[in-house]
């Protein structure tokens, strides 16, 4: 298959599609620009190559277009990081945007408005009334997929090439992510380098194992992890089982766990669990003990206790001291690591020390020679809290699409560049 190194790029123009779907405050101010720092390596490449540039992307869920969500907010910005005035078009596939796309020449950049603006690019009819009968849903959706084919041309016709380097949308089979790939031969569509680098640590995490091999799996819900929890049990040696989801487990183990946060009508499942585990002789690791509050708030008074003897008012935030050390010496003796979601409420300063105490143990494997892939918006959130997003083996932007790569599910947007189905 094509890639970014082996590509000209002089005299050619290529469609990139990029994830800017970046927090905006009140006054439209970027608050945190990692993703489109993230894509600056593809999109610089391309121009030092003599290639121009028309970038695609959206910013938020939009019904409609909105000056909410218009991508000229980060006009400026993308401007800034690139060295060069960007030039925009207010609509992604009007006359104004064919007419710019056209006239681009060699080290030129055109950024899209919003992708979303249009249903097309989802594929999913909007504003629909709840009253609509199933059939008119039919209709209303075939009418939406036969317009998609057109929208999806028109953005293929501004380039010569395609890039995707938005791993964030990969697992969404939209215009821009997957459908436009079919536009392009297999030497004109490739994987811009964050692509790149997401799918190979993926596939290292999954297919190329050095063992032992430690999954961490926090949130707060068991219902959200199922699939992958199940996948997972195939491929690791030991699976730490923390976050909220600790309730449950304790719970159906028959231990009380106060006002702890707990999905009774998945007791059965996770026993279900626990037994598939021991079965595939899977090492699963549950918390002992825990950091426990009389209310959910940071300035709540705690104590710590046995994580299945937890008195009525109180509830469970973190893991205890104990639960850190068995975490530890797990994660420290792995040669492979998966960290999914925070072992608390880490957002709250008071209960972070579970959630970090993982952070350095999967740092120090890592520095012993372990490959550590830490994913999902929480687990990213902890390692740029605790500054150690450097100290491990790769932090993954996508969180759906890394945890439906987890589950086993095959990303449209990958297949559609590789030429694969999906």
């Amino acid at each position: 298959m094509q890639t970014i190194d082996n590509f000209n790029f002089a005299g050619k123009k290529a469609f990139v599609r990029v994830d800017f779907n970046v927090p905006l405050d009140e006054n439209f101010h970027i608050t945190d620009d990692t993703r489109i720092r993230a894509a600056l390596p593809t999109l610089k490449k391309i121009l030092s190559g003599g290639g121009s540039l028309i970038i695609g992307s959206h910013l938020g869920r939009p019904k409609g277009a909105t000056d909410k969500y218009s991508l000229k907010h980060i006009l400026g910005h993308v401007s800034e990081l690139l060295g060069t005035d960007v030039q925009f078009a207010s609509d992604c596939i009007g006359r104004e945007a064919a007419d710019k796309a056209a006239a681009l020449k060699s080290g030129e950049v055109l950024l899209l408005e919003n992708l979303r603006f249009y249903a097309e690019e989802e594929g999913k009819p909007r504003g629909l009334a709840e009253d609509v009968s199933d059939e008119e849903k039919k209709a209303a959706k075939k009418a939406v997929k036969e317009s998609q084919k057109t929208f999806t041309k028109t953005l293929a016709s501004y380039a010569d090439a395609y890039v995707n380097d938005a791993f964030g949308t990969a697992h969404r089979a939209h215009a821009s992510t997957a459908l436009i790939a079919d536009s392009f031969d297999t030497d004109h569509k490739m994987f811009g380098y964050l692509m790149e680098k997401e799918v190979k640590a993926v596939e290292k995490v999954m297919h190329d194992i050095a063992r032992p091999f430690t999954a961490i799996m926090g949130g707060s819900k068991v219902s959200s992890k199922i699939e992958i929890i199940e996948n997972l049990l195939s491929k690791v040696d030991n699976l730490i089982i923390t976050g909220g989801m600790t309730y449950t487990f304790t719970k159906a183990q028959g231990g009380k766990i106060g006002n702890s946060i707990v999905e009774n009508d998945k007791l059965e499942l996770a026993l279900e669990l626990i037994k598939k585990a021991e079965e595939k002789g899977v090492k699963l690791v549950l918390a002992v003990d825990a950091k426990i509050a009389d209310a959910f708030s940071n300035d709540a008074n705690t104590k710590f206790a046995p994580v299945g003897e937890i008195p009525d008012g109180w509830e469970g935030l973190d893991i205890g001291a104990e639960t850190e050390k068995i975490y530890a010496e797990v994660i420290k003796a792995s040669k492979t690591i998966l960290w999914n979601g925070p072992t608390g409420v880490f957002e709250f300063e008071n209960f972070t020390h579970g959630s970090r105490s993982v952070g350095d143990a999967i740092v120090e494997a890592t520095k012993k020679g372990a490959f550590s892939l830490v994913g999902g918006g929480d687990s990213v959130a902890c390692v740029n809290k605790f500054g150690i997003a450097d100290k491990v083996s790769y932090v993954s932007t996508g969180g759906g699409a890394l945890l439906e790569a987890i589950e086993g599910k095959t990303l449209p947007g990958i297949a559609a560049v590789k030429g694969e189905k999906y």
